[in-house]
């Protein structure tokens, strides 16, 4: 799968993705990162790609055209692409990440992902060129770059070859429908506190049971909303 990502910033999120599995996953080639830094495309000789928005109002705003030079470029160096593609703009007025989004998006073979800075981008921009706006969470930050590692990070993890089984993935919290069940390691006495019994009782059935009752009382607890969600479902 390969993310393309526009940004003012690419130093930030080549670090970000840069390490641990991720990283991994870009060296192994289960997956493609590449940074676009949107400022080669101004025609400023400042760079600039930012202006103040008509109306009035505080802050600037990106401007099209460097953006849409940068998603010009992208498109005519992965010319050789035919499978699914899709642009996202990291936006607090979008759809708030899930899994269900994650697993629709890793159907993609290509990502392009914007990243919004200041108070935002022309609206002409993303009327033309996104298929999707999505936001991490109901707060806003200061730039796109670190929901655009949050994204390819979640969606990565659900390519083939990023993660040693799909078991990784499937069994685990939210993925499940539940939050994950407490889990445990040596040494099996800590501060007093002792490894529940039943995990080391070698009966995996009852295991089995224990950690399904314990990612339920969590979730009822935790997230009353997704265990609405999951008693539908059930």
């Amino acid at each position: 799968m390969i993310f393309d990502i526009m940004t003012l910033f690419p130093e930030l999120v080549d670090n970000i993705l840069g390490e641990s599995i991720i990283g991994r996953a870009q060296q192994s080639g289960a997956i493609q990162v590449k940074c676009h830094n949107i400022r080669d495309y101004s025609e400023d000789k400042h760079r600039r790609v930012d202006d103040t928005p008509y109306g009035g109002g505080k802050g600037m705003l990106m401007m099209a055209p460097p953006i849409f030079g940068c998603y010009e470029n992208i498109l005519k160096i992965r010319s050789e692409i035919t499978g699914k593609r899709k642009v996202v703009y990291m936006s607090p007025a979008g759809k708030r990440l899930d899994q269900d989004i994650a697993n629709e998006l890793a159907d993609c073979e290509h990502l392009i992902i914007l990243c919004g800075h200041y108070e935002g981008v022309d609206r002409r921009i993303i009327d033309e060129i996104v298929d999707e706006e999505i936001s991490i969470c109901d707060y806003v930050l200061t730039g796109g770059e670190i929901p655009a590692c949050i994204l390819v990070d979640c969606v990565s993890r659900l390519v083939d070859g990023v993660l040693s089984a799909p078991e990784c993935y499937l069994d685990e919290s939210i993925t499940s429908g539940l939050l994950e069940y407490p889990q445990y390691t040596r040494p099996y006495e800590f501060h007093g506190q002792k490894v529940p019994d039943v995990l080391i009782s070698g009966h995996h059935e009852n295991i089995d049971k224990w950690r399904k009752q314990k990612s339920i009382e969590l979730t009822k607890e935790r997230r009353p909303d997704l265990y609405e969600k999951y008693e539908r479902r059930e």
